[in-house]
């Protein structure tokens, strides 16, 4: 990740949540990112094949009303550090059976920052007195969102 982008990062985080990360905290981040795009496709692509469609239509995604409002609180964070741009580079999605809609390709990033939000402060919530989350509350933040999503 560019250094520039690192920074922005560093930014958001502390933004979204009050937390200090560092370029290690950045690694986990970009792996949660993708993991979870992509399960959340894989859910999607699941929906499409069973209405029959050979196309990923962004309702077949499964965001929750918790994640809509983070996607929301992403925006208004975004307007300020410009992140949608470095989001769209991150997430190095595996194939999957069906083609993505433009509009799902399109507000992908906007998943990703709500993902964003919701694990800033997950951590937070999971080591309230931390502000430099260890590897720990990083892990067991993951662990929650992978029983969840």
């Amino acid at each position: 990740m560019p250094v520039i982008a690192v920074s922005r990062f560093e930014h958001f985080f502390r933004a979204a949540a009050g937390l200090d990360v560092d370029k290690a905290d950045l690694k986990r981040y970009s792996d949660f990112v993708n993991r979870k795009l992509y399960d959340m496709l894989i859910v999607a692509e699941a929906a499409a094949k069973s209405n029959r469609r050979d196309i990923i239509q962004f309702w077949d995604l499964p965001i929750t009303k918790g994640l809509q409002e983070n996607m929301h609180d992403f925006r208004d964070l975004d307007e300020e550090l410009d992140l949608t741009s470095i989001l769209a580079e991150l997430a190095a999605l595996p194939p999957l059976d069906l083609s993505l809609s433009e509009e799902t390709e399109a507000r992908l990033p906007a998943v990703a920052g709500g993902l964003s939000v919701a694990l800033a402060r997950a951590i937070r919530v999971m080591g309230p007195d931390r502000k430099n989350p260890g590897s720990e509350e990083w892990t067991r933040t993951i662990r929650v969102f992978d029983l969840l999503l």
